[in-house]
């Protein structure tokens, strides 16, 4: 009796734990852990937003690549994280962010602007594909527990 109490003390511990390790992490935890948005991140960092991407959202992120940041000019990421252009990294980096969780198959055959975090528009063209202003989505639907990842491959800039 001892032994089957134990046992199915040990399947229920096993299952919680199990349950705790497949939550999804938030989006700042997922581009953390995917390892190809370092410079992403430390954006992020730099201009504050840590805490805001890592809130209740849902936020849909388009999430350059380290890549995609380094087709900037030479000196652009440089000159972005210095403390005197925080305005400018955060206008930059709010324009990758929409309001409200938006998965590809929801906007499939459509072409469209939508209002950034940073307030100007996005134009989204997922006629063939999906494009965000001249940026090509090449990793759609990365979900994460406060929205959705959608990894570009260049940096897109407000107008």
């Amino acid at each position: 009796m001892f032994r089957r109490t134990l046992l199915a003390g040990f399947a229920v511990a096993s299952l919680a734990l199990g349950t705790v390790a497949a939550k999804a992490a938030d989006i700042v935890d997922t581009a953390v852990s995917a390892g190809n948005f370092n410079t992403l991140v430390a954006a992020v960092q730099a201009a504050g937003l840590v805490e805001t991407l890592k809130g209740e959202g849902p936020f849909t992120v388009f999430a350059p690549t380290d890549e995609a940041f380094a087709k900037l000019p030479a000196g652009t990421v440089e000159d972005l994280l210095k403390p005197e252009n925080k305005d400018q990294l955060v206008a930059v980096l709010t324009y990758h962010v929409i309001p409200g969780k938006v998965m590809s198959g929801d906007i499939a055959g459509k072409k469209m602007g939508v209002k950034t975090v940073q307030g100007s528009e996005l134009t989204v063209d997922a006629m063939d594909g999906v494009k965000v202003d001249a940026a090509n989505v090449v990793t759609p639907d990365i979900e994460t527990s406060n929205g959705v990842i959608h990894v570009i491959d260049q940096v897109v800039l407000p107008k």
